[in-house]
């Protein structure tokens, strides 16, 4: 049983303001009930499923919701999809402020954490005390693109009372752009539970794309360089969200025996890398990607371009990782044979990766950090 530290208020809830469908911000949310079991711990919401994303909580989670607007997107995920969604969320952000401002009525002394830089922007319009957390590409691609963006983002990081980001990348970026320090608390993994399945007596001998179907994935430049090889191998694919129309091109450079999965659940993404010899992992840009870190624990190979979330790894979990160069042609080939070499031996991650990558611990650096109120 995991014990409160004594310096906690009970009485104190902790809403986590978020999209309900995000995987990253609902495994915070399911880890703090795991480890705080005595405190009230509440979502709340715009989003719960819609654009074919599951509804990831139940009726036993304690949900409030804002203005719903699952109805309003589109059936699938698609560019012009996005587009709209984020219109859509802008146009009604004023009616989500007020909605909000109500709730917070309700709980003057609950902890508040948002999760995504939206969801900054809707807290920091009500002037409350807050945990800000952003995602990678809102600040690692997204101020860079829109001058109009840039200014919102800085202004909602300055209006967090703590900020914490899951890379020194992030980290950097956001002291660049607002000279506000930040915290960095690694995204964590279920360590026991990914252990216990890679222990499964499987033969290694997947190809695996583990990250989304879009243009930032660089799911072309796989394809392309799987298509150029003279011993055709078969790839598989899951991915958390798709881009319709890239993903509608991209399908036709499939071969017979490609397999896509789609998005599956966390139980059926660690049995597919309990067979897995390579994961691959090249988008454009990346902060600090837990499915790497879930594919290492997992006893795979991961074949990455270069990032700076690489340089801060222990030496167990870099010892599993192929830098590519994609100007390469033969980059997978190349990465594939040093898989087979990688995975004859089986991965025992040290006692410094269990510490920094276990999700208990990283929520137990969250809770005291933020949630001390």
């Amino acid at each position: 049983m995991t014990l409160i530290p004594k310096e906690y208020n009970v009485g104190n809830e902790i809403i986590f303001v978020c999209g309900a469908r995000d995987y990253h911000a609902m495994d915070w949310y399911f880890r703090a009930k795991e480890i705080l079991p005595n405190r009230r711990i509440i979502v709340v919401t715009d989003v719960i499923s819609g654009e074919g994303f599951n509804k990831l909580l139940s009726n036993t989670d304690e949900l409030i919701k804002l203005l719903i607007i699952d109805k309003l997107l589109f059936n699938k995920q698609s560019k012009i999809g996005n587009i709209w969604r984020n219109l859509l969320k802008l146009i009604v952000l004023p009616i989500q402020i007020i909605l909000f401002r109500r709730i917070a009525r309700r709980y003057p002394d609950a902890v508040y954490h948002a999760h995504g830089m939206y969801y900054l922007w809707l807290l920091g319009a009500t002037k409350l005390e807050f945990t800000g957390t952003p995602q990678g590409s809102e600040v690692l691609v997204r101020p860079f693109s829109s001058r109009i963006y840039r200014y919102y983002a800085i202004k909602a990081l300055k209006s967090a009372k703590i900020i914490t980001v899951d890379s020194v990348n992030m980290q950097k970026r956001i002291k660049e752009l607002s000279g506000l320090n930040t915290v960095v608390i690694q995204n964590g993994i279920d360590v026991n539970r990914i252990l216990t399945c890679a222990k499964l007596d499987y033969k290694r001998n997947k190809i695996l794309s583990i990250r989304g179907f879009t243009s930032l994935y660089r799911i072309d430049e796989l394809l392309k360089a799987r298509n150029l090889m003279n011993n055709k191998i078969d790839l598989h694919f899951i991915y958390p969200f798709y881009e319709d129309t890239y993903k509608s091109r991209e399908l036709k450079n499939f071969k017979k025996f490609d397999k896509d999965y789609g998005r599956v659940s966390k139980e059926e993404m660690l049995n597919i890398l309990a067979c897995t010899q390579l994961v691959i992992s090249i988008p454009k840009s990346d902060s600090s990607p837990r499915s790497v870190y879930e594919a290492i624990f997992s006893g795979c190979a991961v074949a990455v371009t270069y990032n700076p979330y690489l340089d801060v790894l222990p030496e167990c979990m870099k010892g599993r990782i192929i830098i590519v160069d994609l100007k390469m042609e033969n980059w997978l080939e190349e990465a594939i044979v040093r898989s087979e070499e990688i995975t004859s031996s089986l991965y025992s991650p040290s006692q410094e990766a269990i510490k920094l990558f276990d999700q208990k611990e990283s929520m137990w650096l969250i809770a005291n950090l933020c949630y001390n109120k």
